[in-house]
């Protein structure tokens, strides 16, 4: 992927900040206030998400006059690719270079027909959880819709065939502690007139952030629920997951019996910290309890260097212990591995190596 110059920042409202149908009602009043023809409205639409555009400039249906009044007025905003990395599994991974220097994650996981992009919401994540790359840098700003529905559309201006089929909130930050910009980009995802994305091939991922679970809980669209359990009972989760000072395990299992949508329950297996056969019971009488699917994750060694991995013996026989007790467990398999495909990691490695490069110019500099 090339890296494209990023255009200067523009005092007029982002279209792509906006959700469809507010994007909608800005361009058809500025047609208007023009005189140009109704039909203009939904032909510069269309080129924000459904086919989208690198500049107006290529919107050759467009009138050369329009195009260039658009770049004027409406300027498309890019992220840059400052690094991509290529698994020999085919997963990829990219860093993406934002307007004021700050840098956010995602990553693309094919499997089959399906293409699932995990998106990042906020740069970093003030939660630091112990196993997660991404929560010991810190967090840095939330993002705006922009530059999280920005992570589908950089993909799609590289190949229209890289169209994701689902989108997993389950990369830097936290999706509902964002959740304004969150909830406008869950209808960029999903609106006929955006990227028209099923909302059941959608999910957020939180760690049981309640304000935002009951916001989340109020759309009426069937997106997917994923909570970030990671053990099951507050006192381990307290261990590894700090938030857990805050909103307890009960308030949250408490607070998502609310949707009506499915829950996954998300955990990490931690080798002597999460993985014994009791842990396997309690996890399953809570999953039983709200009927929730439990998705198994290896330890990605490169998030928690400091932490080991489950065996993967001892996985299968972790999921064999809930299926046994009626309950749906998948185990997914790393991805990614001979990549910083951790989340958070290849941001925290290219920043480390363009320390350590500036580091080494300061001392050839210096010596005599």
């Amino acid at each position: 992927m090339s890296i494209v110059p990023m255009p200067a920042v523009s005092p007029s409202p982002n279209l792509l900040d906006q959700t469809p149908a507010g994007a909608e009602q800005m361009l058809r009043r500025w047609v208007t206030d023009r005189g140009l023809p109704p039909y203009r409205t939904g032909q510069i639409l269309r080129r924000l998400w459904q086919s989208p555009v690198k500049s107006w400039g290529t919107a050759t249906e467009l009138p050369v006059a329009l195009r260039n009044e658009l770049d004027e007025v409406f300027p498309l905003l890019r992220l840059v690719a400052d690094t991509v990395q290529q698994s020999s599994d085919g997963t990829r991974k990219y860093l993406w270079r934002l307007n004021d220097g700050e840098a956010i994650e995602s990553v693309l996981i094919p499997s089959g027909a399906r293409r699932t992009l995990c998106i990042s919401s906020q740069a970093g994540c003030a939660l630091g959880c112990t196993f997660c790359a991404t929560g010991r840098m810190g967090f840095r700003r939330n993002l705006s819709p922009f530059e999280i529905a920005g992570q589908v559309r950089e993909l799609m201006l590289e190949d229209p065939a890289q169209k994701p089929s689902n989108i997993v909130f389950m990369g830097m930050g936290e999706p509902l502690l964002n959740w304004p910009a969150v909830d406008t980009t869950l209808s960029i995802l999903n609106r006929p007139e955006g990227f028209e994305i099923g909302a059941r091939h959608i999910t957020v991922s939180t760690v049981g952030i309640l304000p935002g679970m009951l916001e989340f809980a109020k759309r009426p669209e069937q997106f997917r629920l994923a909570i970030s359990l990671h053990a099951p009972t507050s006192s381990q989760r307290l261990a590894i997951m700090p938030i857990e000072k805050k909103y307890d395990l009960e308030q949250v299992l408490k607070a998502a019996e609310a949707f009506r949508k499915r829950i996954t329950f998300e955990y990490v297996m931690i080798a002597g910290v999460n993985d014994s056969e009791d842990d396997a019971d309690q996890l399953a009488k809570l999953a039983r309890r709200l009927g929730a699917l439990v998705n198994i994750l290896p330890l990605h060694p490169g998030g928690a260097p400091d932490l080991t991995p489950t065996s993967a013996r001892r996985i299968r026989s972790f999921a064999e212990t809930l299926r046994n007790q009626g309950i749906e467990a998948a185990v997914r398999r790393s991805r990614g591995l001979d990549i910083n495909a951790a989340c958070g990691q290849l941001r925290v490695e290219v920043e480390k190596k363009r320390r350590g490069a500036g580091e080494a110019g300061k001392q050839q500099h210096a010596s005599p």
